[in-house]
C-alpha cells in the first residue's frame, strides 16, 4: 500500500486539489517528523518547513503555523488570543482535532474547524513545504497560497 493511499494523506491531497490541481504531495525516502529532517530530505533551508503546532486555551484549540527555524512565542500567542492559559495540545487531542498524528499534521484538511495563525517569518521563503497528513509527505506551496488555503491570520507570533 502507498503512503497516498493512507485515510489522513488522502485528507490532505483532496483538499490541496480542491484548492489548485497543480499542488501535489511529495512523498519522502525518509522521515519529515521533524523540521530538520524534513529539510535534510527536501534539501532546504530549515526554515522553510511549516511546523504545525496545536495549541489549546480553556476553550478552544487553535493551529499555529511557525517557521521550522523558530520557536512559537506562548506570550504573544496569549495577548493575541485575549488569554491567560494557553498549552500545546496532548498527542490525543491533536489526533482527535486534527485527525493527523503528531509528525504529520498537515495545515489543511483537518477534522475539525480550526483556527489557524501563521507565523510572519515564513514571508522570507519563495517556497514552503508542509506535512500532508504522515511523517514521509509534505506539500510544496507559497506563503500567500497557505494564508489563502488555510485562511490563516499572518501574526508575529515568534520568540
Amino acid at each position: 500500500m502507498s503512503l497516498l493511499d493512507k485515510e489522513p494523506v488522502k485528507r490532505a491531497e483532496k483538499f490541496l486539489k480542491n484548492f489548485d490541481q497543480s499542488l501535489e504531495v511529495i512523498i519522502l525516502e525518509s522521515s519529515a517528523r521533524t523540521a530538520q529532517d524534513a529539510a535534510t530530505s527536501l534539501d532546504c533551508n530549515v526554515g522553510a518547513i511549516i511546523k504545525s503546532l496545536l495549541f489549546k486555551t480553556e476553550d478552544s484549540f487553535t493551529l499555529c503555523l511557525v517557521a521550522g527555524d523558530k520557536r512559537c512565542s506562548l506570550n504573544k500567542l496569549k495577548k493575541i488570543k485575549n488569554k491567560k492559559d494557553i498549552s500545546m495540545a496532548s498527542p490525543e487531542e491533536v489526533k482527535v482535532q486534527t485527525g493527523y498524528t503528531i509528525g504529520g499534521v498537515s495545515p489543511i484538511g483537518h477534522l475539525n474547524e480550526i483556527e489557524i495563525i501563521i507565523d510572519n517569518s515564513l514571508e522570507r521563503f519563495n517556497e514552503l513545504f508542509a506535512a500532508a497528513g504522515h511523517p514521509n509527505c509534505v506539500f510544496k506551496i507559497n506563503f500567500s497560497d497557505i494564508q489563502k488555503i488555510t485562511n490563516g491570520k499572518v501574526e508575529d507570533i515568534i520568540e
